[in-house]
């Protein structure tokens, strides 16, 4: 594929296997976990993240990341975690934003001292947060824009700026805006991280992760990865790759419904406050407006004290209180007890994070009906 091809097109063709044995319209599977041996460098292996299908599907997402090479991985957070550690050894240190998806700092925390790698947080989102954090050992910055769940936007042409002139890496955890709204490497960021799961597999059936990157990148995490084993089955890889194709009309109309449910909800007298980077209000809106190509599907809102968040949840009908996000359907959940639950109550508070605040994940639903789901279960949740 040219580098010029459509995205929509890269969507449907990029990565593709061809059935030159029956002349199939999709992508064959193979399902052989053992291949002949050759004179190559290494044999095909599904621990070695080079099947025919997964190889395909690298391709197909670096594509729509504009990066060099892929790897995909058996869930978002073994993406992550192999990307960090084929990063960092002992005595490095590594900066993060403060708002980060729960597993991501759980992980950090929990793993990091046992490898003897160090960390420390931002105070803030501004670039000054991040230099303010540079050590002398610092290796890299890591970021996650829009943020889970609060959705604050970070400046990424400056985060990246930041690092090269420091001698740093950047990754970003891009599984919020996905491809289709948001590309951080044409930014300057050097490696993107996406938990598949979400809207890359899109219909809340698939666990998977992907890091993107230069081939020099990602030769580096295959050589950790490799030994860490977190390979994906070569038939989620197919089905993954079945659910990218639809992946641009999906986003597009999680989008438009995300938007006006916002704006619903900034409206409504029983919600505090919305956190939409869609939102004129927002305070990152004309930064999220000049690096982003769509606000997602995402958003987050906190009810009044007058309504029981939980029963709240529990009221819904159309919308699913559910774990997860990013599927065509519907979802809601509270980060106070679910995603972010691992984190101490300063830790919440310090995000913005409460009992009060709900995480809604936009599908692809006549949005008339959302709006009516979720003021039902507002009447249903008065205190």
């Amino acid at each position: 594929m040219s580098s010029k091809t459509d995205f929509r097109t890269l969507c449907v063709h990029a990565g593709e296997l061809k059935d030159t044995q029956h002349g199939g319209a999709i992508s064959p599977l193979y399902a052989s976990t053992s291949y002949s041996f050759t004179d190559v460098k290494i044999g095909q292996y599904p621990r070695y993240f080079n099947t025919p299908n997964q190889r395909g599907l690298s391709e197909k997402i670096a594509a729509l990341e504009g990066a060099e090479a892929g790897m995909i991985f058996g869930s978002g957070m073994a993406a992550i975690s192999t990307a960090l550690l084929s990063h960092l050894k002992a005595g490095d240190h590594v900066v993060f934003q403060d708002d980060l998806y729960g597993g991501t700092r759980n992980f950090i925390k929990h793993e990091f001292p046992k490898y003897g790698i160090e960390f420390s947080f931002t105070k803030g989102l501004n670039p000054e947060n991040f230099s303010d954090e540079i050590k002398s050992n610092t290796q890299g910055i890591y970021i996650e824009t829009p943020s889970n769940p609060t959705l604050k936007i970070i400046d990424l042409k400056a985060v990246a700026a930041l690092a090269k002139s420091a001698g740093l890496w950047t990754m970003i955890d891009n599984t919020f805006a996905s491809p289709v709204n948001q590309n951080p490497i044409a930014l300057g960021i050097d490696i993107v991280l996406h938990s598949a799961t979400k809207y890359l597999g899109g219909h809340s059936d698939i666990c998977a992760g992907a890091v993107l990157g230069t081939k020099e990148c990602i030769d580096r995490v295959f050589s950790s990865a490799k030994n860490f084993g977190g390979s994906l089955s070569d038939y989620t890889v197919w089905l993954l790759e079945r659910s990218v194709k639809t992946l641009y009309i999906r986003v597009q109309a999680q989008n438009q419904n995300a938007q006006q449910i916002a704006e619903f909800l900034e409206h409504a007298d029983w919600v505090d406050h919305v956190f939409y980077p869609g939102l004129k209000s927002h305070p990152d809106h004309a930064l999220a407006k000049a690096q982003m190509q769509g606000f997602g599907g995402m958003l987050s809102f906190n009810l009044g004290t007058q309504v029981d968040s939980k029963k709240f949840l529990l009221s819904l009908a159309l919308i699913k209180p559910t774990m997860s996000l990013a599927g065509i359907e519907s979802t809601a959940l509270s980060p106070h007890l679910t995603s972010h639950a691992l984190l101490t109550e300063a830790e919440r508070l310090a995000q913005g994070i409460t009992p009060q605040m709900i995480r809604f994940s936009t599908g692809i639903e006549a949005v008339e009906d959302i709006k009516a789901d979720l003021f039902q279960a507002y009447k249903k949740a008065i205190k």
